[in-house]
């Protein structure tokens, strides 16, 4: 194996200097206490969850089901099959909607924009249902949509029956869900998700402010949804930026809107207090490379599909440790982005982070001569 050498000079700074015992020198006090049904803090890069309790318990999500409403609004936009200034009926459906409104009137013609922005912003259930309807013709087959999603997205614990959030026995999801669901929101769709940090919009001379008490109270703070319902309690997914750093928190079946921001409030806060997340490697940089038996090329180029960041106890970055593992034997054809080792990141023997080694290019089999000197060569190895 082979190693540049900026990464040889990395990881012999990581791996030569001396690690510190966790119990006697990194002192992390245990999360605060939630007086909440679920919760979860996660790192929005590297993806390390750095609290929870009862983040994998089904519970009904209530209005955070407009995350995912809006996500597939999002990639009906991007994939083209939809503009923001199409317009939508707003059915009797939609108008006679419960719960939290828009006041979008029946028969009204709206822009998509305006709805999705009374949807995220004001959490108009009639806004959530005219979307559906648009786009699929009817709620029910929009839920469908909405399933297929969580399944692509790995949502093992999540199941919709509407748009918008109200109850049914068979409408669920998981703080650890909601995550998954959020963070994908946030990376694909980026210029969307800003929408989620306007405090206040007006739509048919009524002015509605965005429920999250935290946009007012925390400046870093840029999203992203609130829920309640009798059943659901107060529910609320925050996510926040500081100095580079995303995390997102999910609390859900608090007591009281105060509660639920206060929640996540703390959640964030112990999350930059006492971590820290960098980028160690990026997408498609040369890490390493490896003899290629029997093919048209005798070396190859190994890096990462996706940036490599890592989560770790703030102020400790020297005291992690990287090392690379390539497989032992790499015989051709071998295809751009076939797994052929592992990066992987610890902190006092604890993993922080790994990521598979992948070919950066293709290389297929060499000729016949080729072929047959390297098996040569293999025999006697």
């Amino acid at each position: 194996m082979k190693i540049n050498l900026p990464s040889l000079l990395f990881l012999f700074a990581l791996a030569g200097l001396s690690r510190l015992s966790l119990a006697d020198q990194v002192l992390i006090p245990a999360p605060p206490e939630i007086g909440a049904k679920a919760y979860i803090l996660e790192d929005f890069n590297s993806g390390r969850v750095l609290a929870e309790g009862n983040a994998d318990e089904r519970l009904e999500p209530a209005s955070l089901t407009k995350i995912m409403t809006a996500y597939i609004v999002f990639r009906e936009l991007t994939e083209g099959h939809l503009k923001l200034d199409d317009m939508v009926r707003v059915s009797e459906k939609a108008w006679r909607t419960e719960g939290s409104r828009m006041f979008a009137q029946v028969g009204a013609q709206i822009p998509v924009e305006a709805l999705l922005k009374g949807m995220i912003i004001q959490s108009g259930n009639d806004a959530s249902v005219a979307l559906a309807e648009h786009i699929a013709g009817d709620e029910a087959v929009f839920a469908q949509m909405m399933n297929q999603q969580a399944e692509r997205l790995g949502m093992k614990n999540t199941h919709f029956k509407n748009s918008m959030g109200l109850p049914d026995p068979e409408h669920y999801s998981t703080a650890r869900d909601l995550v998954t669901l959020t963070r994908a929101m946030i990376e694909e769709f980026p210029e969307y998700y800003k929408w989620h940090a306007i405090k206040e919009y007006e739509f048919n001379g009524i002015k509605q402010h965005n429920r999250n008490r935290l946009l007012w109270r925390d400046p870093t703070v840029d999203g992203v949804k609130t829920g309640h319902t009798s059943g659901a309690g107060f529910c609320l997914v925050a996510s926040a930026m500081r100095d580079g750093m995303r995390l997102i928190s999910v609390v859900l079946g608090g007591k009281s809107d105060r509660d639920r921001a206060n929640a996540n409030q703390a959640l964030l806060n112990y999350g930059y207090r006492f971590f820290e997340t960098r980028a160690l490697y990026k997408a498609g940089e040369k890490l390493s490379e490896t003899r290629v038996w029997k093919g048209e090329e005798t070396e190859l180029a190994l890096g990462l599909r996706h940036d490599f960041h890592v989560t770790f106890p703030r102020g400790q970055y020297q005291n992690l440790k990287a090392g690379i593992e390539v497989d032992s034997m790499v015989i051709a054809p071998i295809k751009q982005g076939d797994r052929l080792g592992m990066v992987k990141v610890t902190f006092n023997d604890q993993t922080v982070g790994q990521q598979d080694l992948v070919a950066l290019k293709t290389v297929d089999q060499g000729g016949f001569f080729r072929r047959t000197f390297d098996q040569a060569q293999l025999f006697f190895k």
